[in-house]
């Protein structure tokens, strides 16, 4: 009965992951979405039969929850430089003057 229960549980994971895509095209909450129904999928496995196979599978994927969800929430390594697009300080852009044109030349 658990066994079935993981089953349904990890289909509808993968289904909610592939909705949450195409409706919101927000592929990070698709990813939060997915590994949380897989999480939860992994500890009804334990109520089961506990298995050190099935403890380890749960392990695996709270680690990788754990480390997906620190590698999303973290900046990206341009923005902390302020090197990135539309920075003050980026020197591969021509002045403003040589943009807009100088006077009287």
């Amino acid at each position: 009965m658990i066994a079935v229960l993981v089953d349904v549980v990890t289909a509808l994971a993968l289904l909610a992951g592939v909705v949450t895509v195409l409706s919101a095209r927000a592929a990070r909450s698709a990813v939060r979405v997915l590994l949380d129904l897989l999480t939860a999928a992994g500890l009804l496995r334990l109520a089961g039969t506990p298995t050190w196979s099935g403890l380890a599978a749960a392990a695996a994927i709270i680690a990788l929850r754990q480390l997906l969800a620190a590698a999303m929430s973290a900046a990206p390594s341009w923005s902390s430089r302020g090197s990135g697009p539309g920075s003050a300080d980026d020197h591969h852009r021509p002045p403003a003057a040589a943009k807009q044109g100088t006077a009287g030349g």
